[in-house]
């Protein structure tokens, strides 16, 4: 009896072991490819080892020019800084020797105005005659001199006087002793005894006193000056004065 064999619809859906199986063919199939292009004298590829990246070859004329571009930029940029350095140099060297000058110029004329001053004073020194320095005038520790030094300073002061009238009246006053004292007189008794050499009064003295002599009443030559101030006053001159004033 004849056998019913059902058959079995095929399912145009491949399944998921079918993928693969065609997957595995299909590598197969490029790999023989591969393999019946590689020539006789190439070495065989180890399977399961990664194929090596085919070599590329470049052209070694393109990299010449890229290197010639480049030096030719570095010899540029080289000249213009050297430019620069030689422009840089040249500006400091003018400026040091614009200093320079200057500071010889300023020299030049230091050297100069020294020079004209020391001529200038050459010049007067030979037009101006020789002047000797005059010797401070000194004057005897006496009558004399004590005298003599208050003339003096009358003259510088318009005091008239002479000396025959300045010792005239001091011998009358006090007989040539500066520390002389009158106690008896009406003076004394009024607190103010004469004293000195020509017998001034303390008043008198402060009150006819000269400037630049001593404010000591019994310092002979402050004395005698403020006598003959007051005398000068009072009657004209001491030379008037023949008694007691």
């Amino acid at each position: 009896m004849q056998q019913n064999f059902r058959i079995r619809r095929l399912s145009p859906t491949l399944t998921k072991h079918r993928k693969i199986a065609i997957a595995g063919v299909s590598t197969l199939g490029a790999a023989a490819i591969a393999l019946s292009a590689v020539p006789s004298s190439a070495k065989t590829i180890t399977t399961g080892a990664p194929a090596s990246a085919p070599q590329v070859a470049y052209s070694t004329a393109r990299i010449q020019n890229v290197k010639g571009a480049v030096t030719d930029q570095l010899a540029s940029q080289t000249v213009k800084v050297e430019a620069i350095a030689a422009k840089k140099t040249a500006l400091d060297t003018a400026a040091k020797k614009t200093a320079a000058a200057a500071v010889a110029k300023k020299a030049a004329q230091a050297r100069a105005t020294k020079a004209h001053a020391v001529q200038a004073a050459a010049s007067r020194s030979a037009a101006r005659p020789a002047v000797k320095p005059v010797a401070a005038k000194t004057y005897a520790n006496n009558l004399d001199g004590w005298i003599r030094q208050s003339l003096d300073i009358m003259k510088a002061h318009g005091i008239p006087g002479s000396y025959s009238g300045l010792h005239r009246n001091i011998m009358r006053e006090s007989s040539g002793n500066p520390r002389a004292i009158n106690d008896w007189d009406v003076n004394a008794i009024n607190g103010i005894p004469s004293k000195g050499l020509l017998q001034v009064i303390p008043p008198t003295f402060a009150a006819y006193h000269v400037a630049g002599t001593s404010w000591n009443i019994y310092d002979p030559v402050a004395n005698i000056t403020a006598a003959c101030n007051y005398a000068a006053d009072k009657y004209g001159s001491m030379d008037n004065v023949n008694s007691a004033y």
